[in-house]
């Protein structure tokens, strides 16, 4: 049985529905019609991190917006949270919706496995826009990473650790990175609840720290892929506070075609935070056109955003 998460919320023109892929059954909003879009979400999210970005998506584009394995409404498995095994979820999700290829959109923990999938399968991924991640050990976010990893970082990996000390304090725990992760602003009650019930429970919380735990294990799996593969498709690094440019740095030397924008007065949650700058990026981005017209309608979508792109984020 999915959790409540599952049941979803207001956000009109979408679906969901369970499907099959890669051993687990993944909870799945899917809506509108044409080029499909993959969207992955991160940490504390589901799905509905994109509610305020799908109801211009869906105008052009078929949605697919899965809940990540073990989060949300999609099966909470024992394993298989490394990129590539992320990756594979990802590549079946679009299988069983009969799509042969996909613009992917991820921000966060879904960064790895959007990489990975772009990686080792570019014939799938059409575009690929990552926001507000990392990649490992990959060269370029030094600066980052100069302090050392985010507190939590180390906190969620340590086994059976963070489940236990944050049992009964869910709600305290998430709502501190839904709000640090919007400059204070917050985010709509609805949404704040639906993240809180997807991530109560012992088990809830085993399966997102989890994605933690199996990172040197992608670890390796970003070397591996650099050292043999290359982004061939249009790619877009979207950064804001805290992150900012590392993760354009990280992607830099792999691209053939890559565009970075960072997002000002903004926090890590772009897409709940800014989201009408984002969809002022994401929308000409998506609908391509040569690198020319695409630059341009960049430059476009920066004057639209009011100001808010800049040329350097919030550190």
């Amino acid at each position: 049985m999915p959790n409540p998460s599952a049941t979803g919320g207001p956000v009109p023109d979408v679906t969901l529905m369970r499907v099959a892929a890669n051993g687990i059954e993944a909870n799945v909003a899917v809506g509108g019609h044409g080029p499909a879009v993959l969207l992955l979400h991160g940490f504390p999210h589901t799905w509905r991190v994109w509610t305020e970005v799908v109801p211009d998506l869906v105008r052009r584009h078929r949605v697919i917006a899965p809940d990540l394995r073990g989060l949300g409404g999609s099966t909470r498995a024992a394993g298989g949270y490394d990129a590539a095994s992320l990756a594979d979820d990802a590549e079946g999700i679009l299988d069983a919706l009969g799509e042969e290829s996909a613009a992917v959109v991820a921000i966060d923990a879904g960064v790895p496995p959007a990489f990975m999938l772009a990686m080792r399968r570019p014939h799938r991924v059409r575009r690929l826009v990552l926001m507000e991640g990392t990649l490992g050990p990959l060269p370029g976010a030094e600066d980052f990473f100069v302090g050392g990893p985010p507190w939590w970082f180390g906190f969620h990996r340590v086994p059976d650790l963070a489940e236990t000390v944050l049992a009964g304090h869910e709600a305290d725990y998430i709502g501190w990175f839904l709000t640090a992760g919007t400059r204070g602003r917050g985010v709509p009650r609805d949404i704040r609840d639906d993240f809180v019930r997807a991530y109560t429970g012992r088990d809830a919380l085993r399966c997102a720290f989890s994605h933690y735990r199996a990172g040197p294990t992608s670890a390796r799996q970003f070397l591996d892929a650099a050292a043999s593969s290359r982004l061939t498709m249009p790619a877009l690094a979207i950064g804001a506070q805290p992150v900012g440019d590392a993760l354009e740095r990280q992607l830099r030397p792999l691209a053939d075609d890559l565009t970075g924008h960072l997002v000002g007065d903004c926090g890590h949650i772009i897409p709940l935070d800014r989201p009408r700058e984002l969809l002022a990026l994401l929308m000409p981005f998506l609908t391509g056109g040569d690198p020319a017209d695409r630059q341009a309608g960049q430059a476009g979508a920066a004057v639209s955003a009011g100001g808010c792109l800049g040329s350097d984020a919030d550190q």
